[in-house]
């Protein structure tokens, strides 16, 4: 294992360099909110890449049925979720052992995530013009047939956060000093997935074995809602890793690497990960917010150093990271 990413009985808190931000004055459209808001975004997007928001507004009764819904259909047979494996895009069921992390800038990766997942984006019918046409990293949800329930929960929380992407990428770009519309264009109809992921106890973890081994996100932003279980660890500059603080309610907020990109490498995508040292099974229901795939507005001169390649479009970025080719399927853990 890397010396980078070697395991430690626990990571430390990460309480100061990853703040708890209340977006609740700035949501009521208090004045100056959005500038404080805004300053406090940039001061932690340029060290951690990680903050934690709280009044946000989206109900937890949403946030509860979805991690409900995600436990239920963890617990089916494995018959049941492999009729929904993922196919060309990652939508649907990924198995344990289907995903190697090969990309981590922090470690060498040489074992399957130890967790399940189940993908979920934008609703769409069969006849809908993006399927029809083919658009790019556009496909059919898969939904499990005897669950309809599993589906009126994530569309709901899908809905609660495509809202939430909307009011805060204006924040971002005023982070960086750019015109409050100037990710309009790219998230006029945001491109979210939703991933569901199960990860059992790992209370000794093999070495280089992780619930989700380290890693950047190779989209705009990620949302994720607070677990009832510890697990999620991220990498500081220092090489130091530490917990975003476990405040009930909130949601933990990171950047990726398609924000990276827009930002000329300001705001960095952080290397993080998870390991689920309880003694019981974690879940995990992140939002990961892309910009249009074809939003292809230049970087703005005043963001740009000199050298820095050209900027690239979201669905390059995808390119980079492709879906697997195949799945390295693995017999499921032992329920513990």
């Amino acid at each position: 294992m890397s010396g980078a990413a070697r395991l430690a009985p626990n990571a430390v808190s990460g309480q100061g360099r990853i703040p708890v931000l209340d977006i609740g004055p700035f949501l009521a459209g208090e004045p100056d909110a959005a500038a404080r808001l805004a300053h406090a975004v940039a001061r932690t997007c340029e060290d951690t890449g990680f903050l934690v928001v709280a009044n946000h507004g989206v109900p937890q009764r949403l946030v509860d049925d979805t991690f409900a819904a995600a436990a239920q259909f963890f617990a089916r047979p494995d018959s049941d979720k492999l009729a929904l494996k993922i196919g060309q895009y990652n939508i649907g069921y990924l198995p344990f052992g289907g995903q190697v992390v090969r990309h981590s800038p922090v470690n060498k990766n040489t074992k399957p995530n130890f967790s399940e997942s189940f993908y979920i984006t934008r609703d769409r019918a069969p006849d809908h013009p993006d399927i029809i046409n083919n658009k790019p990293l556009i496909g059919l949800n898969r939904w499990p047939p005897d669950m309809p329930q599993f589906r009126a929960a994530t569309m709901a929380y899908y809905a609660a956060m495509e809202a939430m992407t909307t009011r805060l990428v204006p924040v971002v770009a005023m982070a960086l000093g750019l015109p409050l519309d100037y990710f309009a264009e790219a998230f006029a109809e945001p491109n979210c997935t939703i991933r569901l992921i199960h990860y059992p106890p790992q209370p000794n973890p093999d070495d280089n074995e992780f619930g989700f081994a380290p890693h950047t996100d190779n989209n705009f932003i990620t949302f994720l809602a607070q677990s009832a279980l510890p697990g999620l660890e991220v990498r500081t500059a220092e090489g130091e890793w530490i917990r975003p603080p476990a405040v009930p309610g909130t949601f933990v907020v990171n950047t990726g690497a398609m924000l990276a990109r827009y930002s000329n490498d300001r705001f960095r995508a952080t290397p993080h990960r998870v390991i689920n040292r309880n003694g019981a099974s974690r879940y995990a229901i992140p939002v990961f917010s892309r910009a249009e795939p074809r939003f292809d507005r230049g970087l703005r001169s005043d963001l740009c150093r000199s050298g820095q390649p050209a900027p690239l479009r979201a669905d390059h970025l995808w390119r980079l990271h492709p879906a697997p080719a195949h799945l390295e399927l693995r017999a499921p853990p032992r329920r513990r």
